[in-house]
């Protein structure tokens, strides 16, 4: 039996329209309540995204230097206004997700939205865990590695020691985070184009060797120029192309089942 839409009757253009602007009004106010409440704790938003980088100069030694500066009277004003936006944006994405899934549902059948339902949920889940990521692993490693470049000077040369700015730390933190969420979406994209019959399991396995050389050219540009941030970056992706390989075999194992279900009823209708 043929799957039915969830909304049998059809829709006006013009109903459509205003049900879309309703649901980005929905998600645009829950922003900005998200927004004003992050600017409220934009401080302390900033710590956290501070404190491995405070971490590693407070364990070595000189308090004078854990520290950050900036350079322009409205510098910190701003810093705070994108992390806040930052959290604002990371806190309401499934709020969006939901209603772009709600505008769009109703105009799917039930094994479309069955397919498709799962991805909405782990799109977000996969963001959080390379933010996470980030944070926790990439994040150390990499001011570690770039305060070894630190001085101490002496015998006539100049010590050279780090003056970390407000808004360019935030700039570095923010892009790496936002890489490897993306990239973290790798599963995601891959799956839904074999479902979509534009990728199969089999051409992604064979392009296995043309993807790693890719990976390797986004982590150079989206890391910092060291080889632990660009390693750590890489393998993950790799791995996740691997699961793509494996999703997309699935869902062609799938597709097979169904058609040779359909099949079986077409022949026992004849």
């Amino acid at each position: 039996m043929t799957d039915e839409v969830v909304d049998s009757h059809k829709m006006p253009l013009l109903d459509h329209l205003i049900e879309l602007r309703q649901r980005l009004l929905r998600s645009v106010i829950a922003l900005f309540v998200a927004f004003f409440i992050s600017f409220f704790f934009a401080e302390y938003l900033y710590n956290f995204l501070v404190q491995p980088l405070a971490d590693i100069l407070l364990q070595r030694g000189d308090e004078r230097m854990a520290r950050m500066i900036f350079t322009d009277l409205t510098e910190v004003f701003f810093t705070y206004v994108k992390v806040a936006f930052f959290f604002a944006a990371f806190v309401t994405c499934p709020i969006f997700l939901l209603q772009i899934w709600k505008f769009v549902a109703p105009g799917l059948y039930k094994h479309e939205r069955s397919a498709f339902g799962p991805f909405l949920v782990a799109s977000p889940i996969l963001f959080f865990m390379g933010g996470a990521l980030v944070y926790f692993i990439i994040l150390p490693l990499a001011w570690d590695f770039f305060l070894q470049f630190e001085t101490t000077g002496g015998d006539g040369t100049l010590p050279i020691q780090l003056e970390a700015k407000v808004g360019e730390y935030l700039a570095l933190t923010m892009k790496l985070i936002f890489a490897f969420g993306i990239c973290f979406q790798l599963p995601v994209l891959m799956t839904l184009l074999a479902r979509a019959g534009l990728a199969t399991s089999k051409g992604m396995a064979e392009k296995r060797k043309y993807a790693i050389v890719g990976v390797f050219v986004v982590a150079a540009v989206f890391t910092p120029p060291d080889p632990i941030s660009q390693i750590s970056l890489a393998i993950p992706i790799v791995i996740l192309y691997e699961i793509s390989i494996h999703m997309a075999r699935l869902m062609e194992r799938r597709r097979e089942e169904k058609e040779a279900e359909l099949d079986r009823q077409a022949g026992i209708e004849v």
